[in-house]
């Protein structure tokens, strides 16, 4: 079933400058290939990513920009060699809709880190040379390896944002062997990313220890998402009872800090990993203990798949606050001052006309 694009049928909000206000706009999208899936978007998760390109804050936005890498939606046509989704299926699309497929990395489903580069679900090239263009809008094409399939009953608003924030935290934790149980936990950061791991470390049986500048996040983390210690890393006598008692630390922060009063929690041959972005990073030699100091980004098809089916499995789901897109360049503001729990999740099936 092949179909032409209709010209500027695709409805969206879009930066137009390095002001990052968004505002409604139309476009096309590609025509459907043989391979493609055209989802017909229904919800889309508010990522920082978001507030980053539409801002211009790498230097390499493209305007106008449609932001969103976290999208959930329904397959409304498909194209004649597509054999993974039918229509009326329920699937999500995450940060990349495109890679070389050719490369050892593409091959072993780690397309994330392909070696010519993954094409990101907005602000990239495209296939045909055009722009991509996200999730705030109401519908995308996306060749069939870079769709994924929502489980039957897991909602589709709670969906979206696993697609960034939840494999992000999800595929180290794979990678580094953290679902042991019984095993310690320690996640630095309370918010999309950081709720997230620790929800992964207690369905995997991990003690979970919340690493915080904010006293304010103590009983929401205890209470609400179930972890075991909750740790304001400015006492002293608190970090120092924690010195050597972590097998892991999941570091979710953005912000610039010391390394080593984190690291010096680590057990021998612990594991500290790197999913927030600070500017620069710094520690002392981590020879003495064996420590293993590891960056991560989201994850690639295999992976991501299989954490949608874990979640569905076992009940875990985001906190969000579901908006309408009107509501969008305010949840950006909120955003930047971490004034959400956790997720803001546009309705865009309902609210973008």
């Amino acid at each position: 079933m092949s179909s032409e694009s209709v010209k500027d049928d695709c409805l969206a909000w879009a930066a137009r400058d390095p002001s990052g206000v968004l505002s409604p706009y139309k476009f096309s999208r590609r025509a459907l290939g043989k391979d493609d899936v055209s989802l017909k978007i229904t919800h889309c998760g508010v990522c920082y990513a978001d507030v980053i390109w539409s801002k211009n804050k790498h230097g390499d936005s493209r305007y106008p920009l449609v932001p969103g890498h976290e999208i959930a939606g329904i397959v409304k046509e498909v194209g004649s060699s597509v054999s993974n989704f039918k229509v009326g299926d329920h699937v999500g699309v995450g940060t990349y809709v495109d890679s070389c497929r050719e490369c050892e990395h593409c091959n072993d489903k780690e397309e994330v880190s392909c070696e010519k580069g993954s094409v990101f679900t907005f602000n990239g090239i495209d296939a045909d040379g055009s722009i991509t263009k996200g999730g705030y809008s109401s519908y995308i094409v996306v060749h069939e390896r870079y769709c994924f399939r929502i489980p039957d009953g897991y909602p589709l608003a709670s969906a979206a944002p696993l697609l960034c924030a939840g494999i992000t935290v999800y595929n180290p934790m794979m990678r580094h062997k953290m679902n042991q149980p019984g095993k310690s936990l320690g996640v630095i950061g309370l918010g999309g990313l950081g709720h997230m791991a620790v929800k992964f470390g207690k369905a995997f049986g991990l003690k979970v220890t919340v690493l915080s500048t904010s006293a304010s996040k103590k009983e929401e983390a205890l209470s609400v998402l179930g972890a075991d210690n909750f740790v304001i890393t400015s006492d002293q006598a608190q970090m120092k009872a924690l010195y050597k008692s972590l097998d892991f630390i999941i570091d979710t922060a953005s912000g610039d800090y010391p390394f080593d009063p984190y690291l010096s929690l680590l057990k021998t041959a612990g594991v500290f990993v790197l999913v927030g972005f600070p500017s620069e990073v710094k520690f002392s030699a981590v020879n003495i203990g064996m420590k293993t100091v590891s960056g991560s980004i989201t994850g690639g098809t295999k992976v991501t798949q299989e954490m949608l089916d874990f979640c569905a499995a076992n009940k875990i789901y985001p906190g969000i606050e579901v908006i309408p897109i009107q509501y969008v360049n305010e949840a950006l503001e909120r955003m930047i001052k971490n004034d959400v729990k956790y997720r803001f999740v546009i309705d865009i099936e309902n609210s973008l006309k």
